[in-house]
């Protein structure tokens, strides 16, 4: 009876080692964290997104459980795709920013099941020296950073605001570009880009605006 139980247990057993199971997963979460901790740093207290993080602890072993598993049984890696083709993710990603967090997650999960332990280590040091770089230089260099500028006008005071707001706009705003223009209900609606500068003072340039539309109204939105 002893010697069948034994025999039954032995028969259940991976045929990967169990430390080498516990290092690949344990691997994974404390890669997982590292990720989830990263998403909150640089990402997650100055953005609304479709919250992904939330995944990133549960997500991380889950993945490389599953890599485990299906590495030593191809046809339980095909019998998995076909299941992973029924499944439908109903929350959309809002910030392309957290495809990179999901990609980051989801490589460190493979390197942990692939044993690529140093590939993921020094892909963790590169994103966050990239990040912090990011983070420390996002106010100073603006040069190819794009604003959006709105601005509506009833229609008949825009025929005799056309000129000087044009010039008063390219004073005050580098790269300006007109992109879009639409007439609704008896207001023309004005869509621009600019060139970012940090040191931008907007309370002045809306009181100037308000100055030379005059009695007219104008309503601004920056962006």
């Amino acid at each position: 009876m002893d010697g069948g139980f034994w025999e039954y247990i032995k028969s259940l057993q991976s045929p990967l080692g169990l430390w080498e199971i516990i290092v690949a997963v344990g691997f994974s979460f404390v890669a997982a964290v590292v990720t989830y901790l990263m998403y909150q740093l640089f990402y997650g207290s100055r953005h609304i997104g479709a919250g992904v993080h939330r995944t990133f602890i549960i997500g991380g072993p889950a993945i490389t459980a599953l890599f485990l598993g299906i590495q030593v049984s191809i046809p339980l890696s095909l019998g998995l795709l076909g299941a992973l083709s029924f499944v439908r993710f109903r929350t959309p990603v809002k910030d392309p920013a957290e495809i990179g967090f999901l990609l980051l997650l989801i490589a460190s999960s493979i390197g942990a099941a692939t044993k690529n332990f140093l590939v993921t280590a020094i892909l963790f040091g590169i994103v966050f020296v990239a990040l912090g770089l990011h983070w420390l230089t996002r106010n100073r260099f603006t040069l190819f950073g794009r604003g959006q500028l709105m601005l509506s006008v009833d229609q008949p005071s825009y025929a005799g605001l056309e000129a000087k707001l044009s010039a008063f706009l390219k004073a005050r705003l580098g790269g300006l570009r007109l992109m879009t223009m639409s007439v609704v209900e008896n207001r023309v609606s004005l869509h621009y880009q600019y060139r970012r500068r940090a040191t931008q003072d907007w309370a002045a340039f809306t009181n100037e605006l308000n100055q030379l539309a005059g009695p007219s109204k104008i309503d601004v939105f920056i962006g």
